[in-house]
C-alpha cells in the first residue's frame, strides 16, 4: 500500500463530505499509483512499462448521460442543446449525497491536487477524489502538477468526485441510466458516477473552461493542437478526431504546447493540460515515434489487448474499442515547450478529413470564410469495418468540439473572428482525407504532402503563389505548393470521372448548408454568404 509523500489535511475532505478518511492516498507518485494498481488487480503492465488498464463498460465518453445543472448561474447562459443538458439541481444533490456516501465506504481512496492552464494568469486549481488508483494516474499525467511547496497553501476552486462503481438509480437521480457526469457550475463541481472512462474527467474541466474563460476572462478557450517554432512562431490546428490533429502537430522542427486544449489571450496561447490523451489505435513507431515512444513507465494505455502469451500491445485489434488510448505527461514528448505557452498564432489551420474527396488538400480562408467553417466543424468519418458498409458518415461538429461548449458556438466564432483580424492571421482548410474519388474508390492523401502543405504556409511561401477558387466551395486554392504534385491540389483533376465529382462536390455542399441552417439567424451577413454554393 503506498504512503502519502505529503499530509493531507483530513479536514478539507469533511467539508466535501468525505468522512471515511483513514486510508487516503495524497499526492501518490506515478510508481505508488501504478502499484496500487497492481495490487487491486486494476491493470498489468506492458512490455515497455506502462499500465494498461480496462475502463469497464464505457470505453468512450457517453455524451447523452453528460448533465449540467440548470440553476440561476446557468439557465440564461449555457447553450441547451443535445450535448448540453440540463439536469435540476435537486437532483445534483442527490447524486453528490449518494457519490459521497459510496466513497464514504470505500477501503482507500486517492486525493490529488492540481490545476489547468498553464498561463498563471488563469490558472484553475482542481482536486480529483478518486476511487481507482489509476484515475488518479490519469489526473497526474493530463492535469498540471504544483510544486510540493505550493501544496501547503493550496486552495480547490474546482472539485471532481469520480465514483466509477457506483451504479445510479436513474428515478431517484433525475438521470437517463445508471451513469452520469454532473457538472454544476453554482457548486464547482464535477459529479461522475458509473463510468471508468477516464476522458470524463478530462472533458469535464474542459467543459468548465469554456464557460468561464470566455465569458469571465475575455479568453478564446479551443479544441485545438498548438506548436512553434524556435523563433516563436505559433500555428493552431483545429479538427475533430481522425483528422490528424495530434499527429500534424509533432513536428520534429517545431516544439509542442499542446495536443487539445488551449486558451488564446491577447498576448498568445496557453495549454490548458499537462499531458496528451492521444489514440493507440494501428499506432506504429515509423508514423507516429513520438507517441509510440511515450507508451513507458508512468503512462496509462487503456482498452488495449496483447499478442498472445505477450504483454506486448496489439495496437491494430480494435476488439474491445476503436477508441484505444494512451495518457502520458507532456515531457514524454522529446520537444514539448516548457512552460506550454506559445505566442499569438500568424496561422491557423481547419484540418478536415474529407471522406467524399471533394476538398481541395490546402486552401486559404477569408474571414467569413474562416467563421463559416468553423461554425461548421465538418469532417467525414468512414464507416469502419462491417462487410458491404462503404458510405461515409458526415459530421459537423460547431466550433470542431460541440459536445464541449456550454455557450452558444457563435460566441466563440465571433471571438475567432476578432482575433483574426486584429492579428491578421492565415486560416487554412487543409483536407486531410481522400483523393482520387470518395473512400473505397480514391485514397487517403499521403502525409508527406500534407506535411508539404502546412510548412510551405507555415514558411510564407505560399503568400504570393496565384489561386483560383473553387466554383463551389469557393475557398482559393493554390495553382503550385513546393513538394506536393500540381494536380493534386485540385480535387476533380485526381477523379477520373469529372461528372462524379461535380456530384459529389454538391452533395457535400448541400450537406454543409442544411447544417448551417440551425446557427444562420445568429450569425452576420458577411458568415452566412460564406458557404458553398449548393
Amino acid at each position: 500500500m503506498s504512503v502519502p509523500t505529503i499530509s493531507f489535511p483530513k479536514g478539507k475532505l469533511v467539508t466535501i463530505g468525505l468522512t471515511n478518511t483513514d486510508v487516503i492516498h495524497y499526492q501518490s507518485t506515478p510508481e505508488e499509483l501504478v502499484q496500487d494498481s497492481l495490487r487491486l488487480g486494476e491493470g498489468e503492465l506492458t512490455d515497455s512499462g506502462a499500465l494498461a488498464i480496462r475502463t469497464g463498460e464505457f470505453t468512450g465518453r457517453s455524451p447523452q448521460d453528460k448533465f449540467t445543472v440548470k440553476d440561476e448561474t446557468t439557465e440564461n447562459t449555457v447553450h441547451w442543446n443535445n450535448f448540453n443538458i440540463p439536469i435540476e439541481e435537486k437532483y445534483f444533490f442527490i447524486i453528490k449525497e449518494q457519490i459521497l456516501a459510496y466513497l464514504n465506504q470505500q477501503p482507500e481512496l486517492w486525493v490529488r491536487d492540481c490545476y489547468a492552464c498553464a498561463d498563471p494568469r488563469y490558472r484553475l486549481n482542481i482536486r480529483v477524489v478518486t476511487e481507482k488508483p489509476w484515475t488518479n494516474l490519469f489526473a497526474y499525467n493530463m492535469f498540471l502538477r504544483p510544486e510540493e511547496e505550493e501544496l501547503e497553501d493550496f486552495e480547490a476552486e474546482w472539485t471532481v468526485l469520480s465514483a466509477p462503481g457506483l451504479h445510479l438509480d436513474p428515478a431517484v437521480c433525475g438521470t437517463r441510466q445508471h451513469n452520469a457526469a454532473v457538472v454544476s457550475f453554482k457548486h464547482k463541481t464535477i459529479l461522475i458516477a458509473g463510468s471508468g472512462y477516464t476522458g470524463e474527467t478530462k472533458k469535464g474541466i474542459f467543459s468548465v473552461l469554456n464557460y468561464i474563460l470566455p465569458q469571465e476572462k475575455g479568453v478564446l478557450s479551443m479544441h485545438c493542437s498548438a506548436n512553434m517554432d524556435d523563433k516563436g512562431d505559433t500555428a493552431v490546428f483545429f479538427g475533430l478526431s481522425g483528422t490528424g490533429k495530434t499527429t500534424l502537430s509533432a513536428d520534429p522542427k517545431r516544439k509542442l504546447i499542446g495536443d487539445d486544449e488551449h486558451g488564446w489571450t491577447a498576448d498568445g496561447v496557453f495549454n490548458f493540460e499537462g499531458g496528451c490523451y492521444a489514440k493507440l489505435i494501428n499506432l506504429s513507431e515509423e508514423k507516429e515515434p513520438e507517441i509510440f515512444h511515450a507508451i513507458r513507465p508512468g503512462a496509462i494505455v487503456e482498452n488495449v489487448t496483447f499478442y498472445e502469451g505477450t504483454n506486448k500491445i496489439n495496437f491494430d485489434d480494435a476488439s474491445i474499442t476503436e477508441n484505444t488510448r494512451v495518457s502520458y505527461p507532456l515531457d514524454f514528448i522529446s520537444n514539448a515547450a516548457e512552460p506550454s505557452i506559445g505566442n499569438v498564432p500568424r496561422n491557423i489551420f481547419f484540418l478536415t478529413c474529407d471522406a467524399y474527396g471533394v476538398l481541395p488538400p490546402i486552401s486559404k480562408l477569408t474571414k467569413g470564410q474562416a467563421m463559416y467553417q468553423f461554425i461548421s466543424g465538418y469532417t467525414a468519418k468512414v464507416a469502419g469495418t462491417e462487410a458491404g458498409v462503404t458510405e461515409p458518415k458526415p459530421t459537423f461538429s460547431a466550433c470542431f468540439g460541440a459536445p464541449f461548449l456550454p455557450l452558444h458556438p457563435g460566441k466563440y466564432a465571433e471571438m475567432l473572428g476578432k482575433k483574426m483580424e486584429e492579428n491578421q492571421v492565415n486560416v487554412w482548410l487543409i483536407n486531410t482525407g481522400w483523393t482520387g474519388g470518395p473512400y473505397g474508390v480514391g485514397h487517403r492523401m499521403k502525409l508527406g504532402y500534407t506535411r508539404a502543405m502546412i510548412t510551405a504556409a507555415l514558411e510564407g511561401k505560399l503568400d504570393g503563389v496565384e489561386t483560383v477558387n473553387d466554383p463551389i466551395f469557393g475557398v482559393a486554392v493554390p495553382k503550385e505548393v513546393p513538394g506536393v504534385p500540381t494536380e493534386v491540389l485540385t480535387p476533380r483533376n485526381t477523379w477520373s470521372d469529372g461528372a462524379a465529382y461535380d456530384e459529389k462536390a454538391k452533395y457535400l455542399a448541400g450537406l454543409f448548408v442544411k447544417n448551417f441552417e440551425k446557427y444562420a439567424s445568429g450569425v452576420s451577413e458577411e458568415i452566412r454568404n460564406a458557404g458553398p454554393k449548393a
